[in-house]
C-alpha cells in the first residue's frame, strides 16, 4: 500500500504517519511534510521516486505528473487501466493526504501583498484531493486530521470501508470548495454582487432544535477571506443551558440593538426577536430600570442585552427577573457569580466587540430555491441628516428623544412604531400590515407614559390617520421616512396639532 502525504497542517501527522508505517504503508512526500517527517525518523520516500523527475519552479509543480495522478486515478477493477500502469511502470496510490496551504491565514494578515497570497494557492494539492475523491472506491483521502484515527483503526481490522471513503470523499471535494471559495473572494474584494458566488460555512456545533422541537438545527460560522469570524457567533458561554436556536436569534437582535448605534449605556430586552423594552442612560442600572419599564409583563423569559460589562447594580435588578439569557461585553466577579445562582440562564459574553456587525458586508436571506442578498441596513452619523418639514420646530429634549425613537425603530419588525420619552422605548407596535394598528398598540402598551413622549415610523407614513391617531394619544413630535405622495396630508396634521415632524429620507424595514 502506497500513501501519498503533503499536509499544511500538521497537527496529529508524526503519530498517524508512525501507525501508517507499522502497517507497512509505504509513504511518499515533499517539501516541508517530507522534512517533518524525516526529522522525528519516520521512513519517506520523495514524490520524486515516483515521477522520476525533480521539483520545479520553487517548488510550484512537484506532484503534477502522470506518475501521481495515473496512480491515483487508475480503476482498480479495469484490466485496461491496469496494463497501462503496468506499461508504463506506473505504481498504484492507494491513499492520499492533504490539506491545503493557508491561504485565508495568509490573507488576514495586515498588510499581505498580492504576491504573497498568490503564492499560498495551492495547484497541486487540490489537484491530488480531486483525483482521490473521484477514485474513492479505490483510494482513501484524508483531508482532516481528525479522521486520523478512525483510518488507521479501519487499516488495522483490514480496510476503510467503502461508505466510509465516500464519507471521506465528500470531506475532500468540500475542503476544496470552501478552498476556492475563499480565493475568489479575496480576489472579488468590494465588487458586491458578482455573477456567481459560493458561500463557505463551517459547522460549529449542533442545535438541540430549531425554532421548534420537531425541527433539526445546527450553527454554522461564515468563513470570509481576509477576515475572522464576527458577531453572535463568537460569543462565548459563560454559563446555563445550551445554546438553543432561538437564543441565538435573540441574542442577535440584542446585540445589534445595543451597540449598532449606542456608544452610551443602553440596555434592550429582547422577546421573540424584537426589543420589548430599550434604554439608554449614564448608569447602566437605572438603563435596565427604563429599559424593563417598557413592557415588564413581556419581558418575562426574554432575554438581556447591554453594550456595557454587566456590573454589581445591574445584575441585582436583572437577578430580579426570570431570563433566558443575557448578553454583554463582560461582568464584573461578583455580577457573574450572583447571575449564576440561577443554575439555566444562559450569560453570554462578547469579549473585543465593539459592534455587531462590519459595515457594508452582505446579509443573506433564504427563499426557497434561492437566496436574495443585500447590503447590510448600515449608515454612518454622516449620512444621518433628519430635516424638520413642520412648523414647529423640535426642542432639544424632543430631538434627543426623536433620535432615539428613530435607532430603536430599526429594530423592530415592519410595520414598526416606536414610542420613546428620556431615551427609553415606551411603546412599541410590531409586525402589523398597517401601520395604524401599529401604532395604536404602541399607545396601548405606553398607557399613561404616551402623553408627552416622540414617534419613531421605519418608514414612509402613506397617510395622514397614523398622525392623527397618535397626536390624539399625546405624542408631540414624530421622525419618520418621508416619501409618500400624501406627505403634504401627514405634515398638514402635524401642524394642525402643532407636533414637530422630521423626515429622514432613510428607511429601516426589517421584514
Amino acid at each position: 500500500m502506497r500513501a501519498i502525504l503533503s499536509v499544511s497542517n500538521k497537527g496529529g501527522l508524526i503519530e498517524f504517519a508512525r501507525q501508517l508505517q507499522d502497517l507497512k504503508v509505504d509513504i511518499y512526500s515533499t517539501g516541508g511534510t517530507k522534512k517533518s517527517l524525516q526529522e522525528s525518523d519516520v521512513k519517506v520516500h520523495s514524490v520524486s521516486e515516483l515521477t522520476g523527475f525533480p521539483e520545479i519552479l520553487d517548488g510550484r509543480v512537484k506532484t503534477l505528473h502522470p506518475a501521481v495522478h495515473g496512480g491515483i486515478l487508475a480503476k482498480r477493477e479495469l484490466p485496461q487501466h491496469m496494463e497501462e500502469l503496468a506499461k508504463n511502470k506506473i505504481q498504484t496510490i492507494d491513499m492520499v493526504v492533504v490539506n491545503l496551504y493557508p491561504f485565508v491565514q495568509t490573507v488576514a494578515k495586515p498588510g499581505v501583498k498580492l504576491d504573497e497570497a498568490l503564492e499560498n494557492i495551492d495547484i497541486g494539492g487540490p489537484t491530488m484531493i480531486r483525483a482521490a475523491a473521484k477514485n474513492f472506491p479505490s483510494v482513501i483521502v484524508v483531508v482532516d486530521p481528525q479522521d486520523y484515527d478512525m483510518v488507521i483503526e479501519k487499516l488495522r481490522k483490514g480496510q476503510v470501508d467503502l461508505k466510509e471513503r465516500e464519507r471521506l470523499a465528500q470531506k475532500a471535494f468540500q475542503h476544496v470548495a470552501m478552498y476556492d471559495t475563499a480565493i475568489a473572494q479575496y480576489l472579488r474584494g468590494d465588487e458586491g454582487f458578482p455573477q456567481d458566488m459560493t458561500i463557505a460555512l463551517k459547522r460549529a456545533s449542533e442545535l438541540r432544535y430549531g425554532e421548534n422541537p420537531h425541527q433539526r438545527a445546527a450553527l454554522y460560522i461564515e468563513q470570509i477571506a481576509g477576515q475572522p469570524p464576527h458577531g453572535i457567533v463568537t460569543a462565548k458561554q459563560l454559563h446555563g443551558q445550551e445554546l438553543s436556536f432561538n437564543n441565538f436569534l435573540d441574542f442577535e437582535s440584542g446585540w445589534k440593538a445595543t451597540t449598532i448605534d449606542f456608544t452610551t449605556p443602553t440596555v434592550a430586552i429582547i422577546k421573540h426577536n424584537n426589543p420589548c423594552g430599550l434604554a439608554s442612560h449614564k448608569d447602566l442600572a437605572e438603563a435596565y430600570r427604563r429599559a424593563l419599564s417598557g413592557d415588564p409583563i413581556a419581558a418575562y423569559g426574554g432575554v438581556v442585552a447591554s453594550n456595557q460589562p454587566i456590573d454589581m447594580a445591574t445584575a441585582t435588578e436583572i437577578d430580579k427577573t426570570h431570563y433566558d439569557g443575557i448578553i454583554a461585553p463582560g461582568y464584573k466577579d461578583d455580577a457573574l457569580a450572583l447571575l449564576k445562582r440561577k443554575k439555566n440562564i444562559r450569560i453570554v459574553s462578547m469579549p473585543g466587540q465593539v459592534s455587531s456587525t462590519p459595515a457594508r458586508t452582505l446579509d443573506f436571506r433564504h427563499i426557497n430555491g434561492g437566496f436574495l442578498v443585500e447590503d447590510t441596513d448600515f449608515t454612518t452619523e454622516q449620512e444621518f441628516k433628519p430635516k424638520v418639514v413642520s412648523k414647529r420646530q423640535p426642542t432639544d429634549v424632543e430631538m434627543r428623544d426623536l433620535i432615539f425613537a428613530w435607532k430603536a425603530v430599526r429594530h423592530i419588525k415592519s410595520n414598526a412604531i416606536s414610542l420613546a420619552k428620556d431615551e427609553t422605548l415606551v411603546g412599541m407596535g410590531a409586525g402589523q400590515p398597517s401601520r395604524v394598528i401599529s401604532a395604536e398598540i404602541a399607545l396601548k402598551k405606553a398607557g399613561n407614559r404616551a402623553k408627552g413622549s416622540v414617534m419613531g415610523s421605519d418608514a414612509m407614513i402613506p397617510f395622514p390617520d397614523t398622525v392623527e391617531v397618535v397626536a390624539k394619544g399625546g405624542i408631540t413630535a414624530v421622525i419618520q421616512t418621508g416619501g409618500s405622495i400624501r406627505d403634504e396630508d401627514s405634515i398638514a396634521t402635524a401642524d394642525k396639532y402643532n407636533m414637530a415632524m422630521l423626515f429622514t429620507g432613510i428607511r429601516h424595514f426589517r421584514h
